[in-house]
């Protein structure tokens, strides 16, 4: 049966919060000691505050053998990416160029494929007006998808295109 842990601390009379057993070269150690003397000897490693995410997701990198990559960081206000995900706000405008990398897929997801906004067609216009505005945003995604060499997303707007002008016409 193991001994009882030391309720006080080994420097002073304080309540023991740090208890350590170490043994080397078959000697047994103990060591209890309270907040203020485990400090000292940095015994207690300070708290840092790590969004659990990160934790696992650097926990499984370094097991998996791939490289811990350092998180994205803006250079103007020092807002991390994480932060943005928690809060869904931006910490300045250079933010949006500092996350660019990992906006643009997420924004691709949301939009289903587009990023720039292309404006909008009041209602109050002509029903001829609208379906131009429409076939002109179809050849514009169309054009996108060929010059980023997405030729599968391409054949199915290409096609798209030719169904909505036959039904225009």
């Amino acid at each position: 049966m193991d001994a009882p842990v030391k309720d006080k601390c080994d420097k002073c009379d304080k309540k023991a919060s740090f208890h350590s057993v170490e043994i080397v070269k078959g000697q047994k150690t103990e060591i209890n000691l309270c907040e203020v003397h485990a400090a000292q000897e940095s015994k207690v490693a300070k708290a840092v505050h790590t969004p659990i995410n990160e934790l696992l997701s650097s926990f499984v990198k370094a097991q998996s053998g791939q490289p811990v990559t350092e998180e994205a960081l803006c250079g103007e206000c020092g807002q991390t990416f994480s932060q943005f995900r928690e809060t869904s706000l931006m910490g300045c405008p250079s933010c949006y160029a500092a996350f660019e990398e990992k906006l643009t897929p997420m924004l691709e997801r949301i939009h289903e494929g587009g990023t720039h906004h292309l404006g909008k067609i009041p209602k109050r216009s002509g029903v001829a007006e609208q379906k131009q505005a429409a076939l002109l945003r179809m050849r514009k995604q169309l054009a996108e998808a060929v010059a980023a060499e997405n030729f599968e997303l391409a054949a199915r707007l290409r096609d798209e295109v030719r169904r909505f002008e036959e039904q225009t016409t």
